[in-house]
């Protein structure tokens, strides 16, 4: 089969270097489920492993943990979709039997597993679900990581309701505007920011109640505390400053939620959480939970943001893309 591979690490060109190979075809185990893909995503993990700029890395590899297409085969006692089944792939491995935590050896599509940018992938029987009949494969293969990591910091972590006010500051990035996809389901009232006004601009389309520019606006954390009072919860990916800046203006009672850090780390005043009474929690990835939980929100009435769809055979273009992070929402790669 065609897949893509990555042989080296380059911490300057890491994009530069995956390359479409010809590899033998995986067999599905005892309890597995073979997949034939038709279309992959990207997520910033896959740049983050050619830069080496992730723990545990281990050449070669085949990248990619997003994935929709049909169920090509089963292996011994593996049960789930009919062959032929149009599905989408959860793509934690091993989370445990504790929905709270994911256990230490729990893994990734991608590396060290054998990820979605292959034609054929066999995963775990119970990895394998059913897609939305709603969505088209680019749009399917968009949601497995930034879905499944977007609905547990806002949902099973964050507590969203109708009536929360939402700040998700850096809007653009694939989770952030999933984040704001399901606030916009549940009913809640949503404030972005970004420095791109073409991506504040999208994500009004998909529903932002405020935008908010903060690289125009002087003090954009007093534009948001402006805002009904303050966010009563918030989900972070960015860390830094801009945490900073979102914990001081979170409202008495409100919720914080972190799920990344891209910017560093932040400068947390003890006198903004102790005396807001603030609750601030981590969140990584999702549980075998989360996953049909977050699959069940797209019934019909929302779509994930495709940023553009690339050709298998444009993998560095479309890995250059995801490392100048100039998207909004995901980017697809056509494997068939």
């Amino acid at each position: 089969m065609r897949a893509v591979r990555l042989h080296e690490i380059d911490r300057e060109n890491g994009p530069k270097h995956f390359r479409v190979e010809q590899v033998d075809d995986p067999a599905p185990g005892a309890g597995e489920t073979l997949v034939k893909i038709r279309r992959a995503a990207f997520n910033r993990r896959d740049v983050f492993i050619s830069q080496g700029l992730y723990p545990g890395i281990q050449l070669p590899c085949i990248p990619g943990s997003d994935g929709a297409g049909t169920v090509a085969a089963h292996g011994d006692g593996a049960q789930g979709p009919p062959v032929g089944t149009r599905v989408v792939i959860d793509p934690t491995l091993g989370w445990g039997p504790d929905q709270r935590i994911w256990q230490r050896t729990a893994q990734v599509l991608g590396m060290p597993h054998q990820g979605t940018f292959a034609e054929y992938i066999a995963v775990p029987a119970g990895n394998v679900h059913p897609a939305p009949a709603s969505l088209s494969d680019d749009e399917a293969a968009a949601i497995p990581l930034a879905g499944v990591t977007a609905y547990r910091a806002l949902v099973s972590r964050g507590r969203c309701t109708k009536d929360d006010v939402v700040l998700i500051p850096g809007v653009g990035s694939g989770v952030q505007t999933f984040v704001l996809l399901f606030a916009k389901k549940i009913g809640a009232k949503v404030i972005v920011t970004s420095s791109s006004e073409e991506k504040l601009a999208r994500a009004k389309a998909l529903g932002a109640d405020v935008a908010i520019n903060y690289k125009t606006s002087e003090k954009w954390e007093k534009d948001v505390a402006a805002i009904d009072g303050g966010p009563s919860l918030v989900v972070d990916s960015a860390g830094g400053d801009t945490l900073s800046k979102a914990i001081n203006v979170t409202r008495y009672g409100g919720r914080v939620v972190i799920y990344g850090g891209t910017l560093g780390d932040a400068k947390i005043r003890p006198y903004s959480v102790f005396w807001r009474q603030l609750d601030i929690m981590g969140s990584s990835m999702g549980s075998p939970q989360d996953f049909s939980e977050m699959l069940a929100l797209f019934d019909g009435s929302i779509k994930p943001a495709v940023d553009r769809v690339y050709a298998m055979d444009d993998v560095v273009e479309a890995a250059e893309k995801m490392n100048g992070g100039e998207q909004f929402g995901k980017v697809v790669l056509a494997v068939a």
